[in-house]
């Protein structure tokens, strides 16, 4: 067996080992809160994420894709060796893997991104010293680490704030939310449907530009707004006895079954790029040589995805306890606003094209809804425990990718 075999063999387990991790980690995240606060049972969670991670992945997930593909390790540094490349984005997805497998089972919700962009960051080190590393993307990428849970925790706060205002404070709060509701829906299925059709991730004929996306998406989040105000009222008839805001609550059920699909499809459409990115550098290597313009082949996305949905089923249930259970409680209404917050600032990112984290984001909206009742309200020790597994994923990762590197290095 020659020795690119070996590579592209070696590079697709460790592809698929890192989406598997990926799915066991940051999915978990992505559908904790819905399984949380009852919304969705595990079972079902594991439908929803197998549908529409698929579709966010192959829809929209190729800007992300190139950006960790071609865009963090300068192809200066790499200079006309392409299995130095391989070679290199291969033992990136081994390091990450190992450490987002460590964490997994140790329930702590680490950042995938962090770790995949940790590990090609101790490549490009390993590779070429601070010349070998695209430091602007790099920085680019690392504030997005910063601003997203902020963003994530404000709006969340913000949208919590305003459903207690005008739906559980309501004088009839069930009333108010077959109002509400619909709007909410329309604003998740104009952002999905903007972000599969102005930036998809393979050339296709529903690709728009950005005045046409602009219609086709608010007529298809129009569409969706009825389809849901008439859903809300046929089962507001059937809430049965309890409470105005207990049934509101029961009824906010209905829309957080669409913010766990708006979740995990913009999941999908960014954290595939973890899996997929390095595995198209490899492939691109193999066949182009180093080059900038690397091509994302429609099947490794399919790799990432089908990986990310077994890693769910299979080891998701440690991490889905903590985001769901521990951070702080949640009911329905707080799930929904958390989501939907999240959800909206990474699907934001995937058409920019920035590789955002899912988990800090998510975190952060999950936060948000907690400060919205007050600090009391949050595990402030699991917080710590989160944070400091945050801040040692770069360099763990980065140290074991460039070990890796150098000792493939040496065997070669």
């Amino acid at each position: 067996m020659d020795a690119v075999t070996i590579i592209l063999a070696t590079c697709v387990v460790a592809g698929l080992y890192t989406a598997w991790n990926i799915g066991a980690n940051d999915v978990a995240n992505a559908m904790g809160t819905s399984v949380g606060s009852g919304a969705l049972t595990l079972r079902h969670a594991i439908v929803v994420a197998v549908v529409f991670e698929l579709a966010g992945a192959v829809l929209a997930g190729g800007n992300v894709t190139r950006t960790l593909s071609d865009g963090i390790v300068s192809t200066a540094a790499l200079g006309d060796d392409p299995m130095l490349l391989a070679i290199g984005m291969t033992c990136c997805l081994i390091a990450a893997s190992v450490w987002l497998h460590l964490a997994t089972t140790a329930g702590w919700p680490v950042s995938t991104t962090q770790s995949v962009v940790g590990a090609v960051l101790g490549f490009g080190l390993w590779l070429g010293g601070f010349q070998g590393v695209d430091w602007t993307i790099l920085g680019r990428i690392g504030l997005s680490w910063l601003v997203s849970p902020i963003l994530g925790g404000f709006f969340a706060f913000q949208l919590v704030s305003f459903i207690q205002r005008r739906v559980i404070n309501a004088p009839d709060s069930v009333h108010a939310l077959r109002t509400i509701g619909p709007i909410l829906t329309f604003v998740m299925a104009f952002a999905i449907t903007f972000a599969t059709i102005y930036e998809g991730a393979i050339p296709s004929p529903l690709t728009f530009e950005a005045p046409e996306a602009v219609v086709i998406a608010a007529a298809v989040g129009c569409v969706g707004a009825l389809i849901v105000r008439f859903v809300l009222v046929r089962r507001s008839a059937l809430l049965g006895p309890g409470s105005d805001v207990d049934r509101a609550e029961r009824l906010f059920l209905v829309l957080q079954v669409l913010t766990a699909c708006y979740v995990a499809f913009a999941h999908g459409s960014n954290d595939v790029a973890n899996a997929a990115g390095p595995m198209a550098a490899v492939f691109a290597a193999v066949r182009d040589g180093v080059t900038d313009d690397i091509h994302v082949p429609f099947n490794v996305l399919l790799i990432g995805a089908f990986g990310i949905v077994l890693g769910l089923a299979t080891f998701g249930f440690r991490v889905m306890a903590t985001i769901g259970r521990e951070i702080t409680a949640l009911t329905p209404s707080r799930g929904f606003s958390a989501e939907l917050a999240a959800a909206t600032t990474i699907i934001t990112a995937s058409v920019l094209g920035i590789p955002v984290s899912t988990t800090h984001t998510l975190v952060g909206a999950v936060v948000g809804v907690g400060l919205a009742r007050s600090i009391g309200a949050l595990n402030l020790r699991v917080l710590r425990g989160i944070a400091g597994s945050w801040l040692a994923t770069i360099p763990f990762t980065a140290a074991l990718a460039a070990a890796l590197v150098a000792l493939a290095s040496l065997l070669t």
